[in-house]
């Protein structure tokens, strides 16, 4: 449990919820959120499981995703070899007949090029990490390392769509949406499901159904904030319309509803319902949450200069931390653009540039406040980068997408701190030991929760489905 450090006296930030969220053990926080709840005339979703399978060591997760597919050999994974026989050939045996994309695939030569990054061990575990990381390599106690992720996927709609739902193809529940309809929520005045785009990238496009509901109910879908004045649209009243008189319509038309459910029982009525409700609910509670005028000058300063600028990744992983200590179960960051097919080693440090800072911070905030012991945060992406070089070597080369092996990492929630997990083969290709697949990702995730992946189930046109499918195992080498 990290040590809460008040906020100094001059701060603007000891407000009635700041204080409680700090205080305590967060407790006051929660008690907070309850009586908030309990004055709105709300009612906590508790999801159908009503509580959890076996004790939970993470109440919820914030889950930094990259999308594009970072290069682990330039991130995470050392390999001097790439370096000693750059230019070479990538030996037959090491390949072993594996796809490669239509983009790289018909190349008459497949040179090895190794990392122009420097690499350097950091924490007890020794863990290696690019220069291009050096705020996150200072959390490296903090941190399991993941070496040995895989996947089947080899392009990014598909890849990116199953790492967010359990499925290549699209209109599968998200991650998500199945935490809601399991665990609830915490707090009844926010979404148990949030989502925060970085703005202005660019890359492969991110569709709804990431962070849709699927065949779940719909109040279990992600609520997307923008970056504006209005962070989720259509929440404030239209002109003309004050608070008085929309709680009246919302009444009225809660009593249509009310009588056409009566006629026809459809969850889908009901769900309607509960839009309409967590909408009047949130005009008050988006605007406390998303104005960082609270937040003392030392933590801001630890996110980055860009974190007062809505829409940036450093502004929204600090609302990601607001929103973790408010009882929102998932939160999901997208940051786009890390495609490097070329230009490397240009594009690469200028990403990292963007979300190493923030990322470490995140972490650290969380642990300052007593947080992180039970929020659980991921970093990664879709897959990894290939140890050669797509086209020809340049100053400027690119890696093409790599599905057999790449890295992610995970704090806090239950995790073995300081640890690595997995290994690649000396040419960073192919898992050596202790693969860790997307269906045991996502097991060893919910287990952290306090649910059995295989127990979590919705019936859905005559069978029963779940986030794992018929797939996933427990990874015990990755808890703490």
């Amino acid at each position: 449990m990290g040590i809460v450090k008040p906020a100094p006296v001059n701060s603007p930030a000891l407000n009635r919820r700041t204080l409680l969220n700090r205080f305590g053990l967060g407790l006051g926080g929660i008690a907070l959120n309850e009586l908030l709840a309990k004055e709105s005339g709300a009612e906590v979703d508790r999801g159908v499981l009503s509580g959890t399978h076996h004790f939970a060591k993470a109440k919820r997760i914030i889950y930094l995703f990259m999308s594009g597919g970072p290069s682990h050999l330039d991130l995470f994974d050392y390999k001097p070899l790439l370096n000693k026989r750059h230019g070479e050939q990538l030996p037959d045996s090491v390949r072993g007949g594996q796809r490669l994309t239509g983009m790289s695939g018909n190349q008459s030569s497949i040179p090895m090029v190794g990392s122009p990054f420097k690499f350097t061990q950091h924490g007890q575990a020794g863990a290696w990490f690019s220069e291009l990381l050096p705020h996150t390599a200072s959390i490296a106690d903090e941190l399991c390392v993941a070496r040995s992720m895989f996947t089947e996927s080899i392009n990014h709609g598909p890849g990116v769509t199953f790492f967010q739902t359990g499925s290549q193809i699209a209109g599968r529940p998200s991650m998500g949406a199945w935490l809601s309809y399991g665990l609830g929520a915490e707090n009844a005045n926010l979404p148990s499901f949030v989502v925060l785009i970085t703005k202005g990238k660019g890359g492969q496009p991110l569709g709804a159904h990431l962070w849709g509901s699927g065949f779940l109910p719909t109040k279990h879908q992600g609520v997307l904030f923008r970056a504006a004045k209005d962070p989720v649209l259509y929440l404030g009243n239209p002109e003309g319309v004050d608070d008085t008189s929309r709680r009246l319509m919302l009444d009225r038309l809660k009593e249509l509803h009310e009588h056409q459910l009566a006629g026809t029982p459809d969850v889908e009525i009901s769900n309607r319902i509960d839009h309409y409700e967590m909408a009047y609910r949130m005009q008050s509670s988006i605007p406390e949450a998303t104005d960082f005028a609270d937040e003392p000058q030392h933590v801001l300063d630890s996110y980055g200069p860009d974190v007062k600028t809505p829409g940036t990744f450093a502004a929204n992983c600090l609302l990601a931390r607001r929103m973790a200590e408010r009882g929102v179960r998932f939160i999901q960051l997208y940051h786009q653009d890390w495609d490097h097919h070329g230009g490397l080693p240009g594009a690469l440090p200028k990403l990292c540039k963007e979300t190493d800072q923030a990322s470490a911070a995140l972490v650290k905030d969380l642990k300052q406040r007593g947080l992180l012991d039970d929020t659980l945060v991921v970093w990664g992406g879709e897959f990894g980068r290939t140890n050669y070089c797509q086209g020809k070597i340049s100053a400027n080369f690119g890696r093409d997408h790599h599905p057999r092996c790449f890295s992610a990492w995970m704090a806090g929630g239950g995790i073995k701190a300081g640890s690595v997990y997995g290994e690649t083969d000396e040419f960073g290709y192919n898992v050596a030991s202790n693969g860790l697949h997307i269906h045991d990702f996502h097991a060893t995730l919910m287990h952290l929760l306090g649910i059995d992946h295989e127990r979590l189930t919705y019936k859905f046109q005559g069978r029963r489905y779940r986030l794992t499918d018929v797939h996933g195992h427990v990874v015990k080498g990755v808890l703490g």
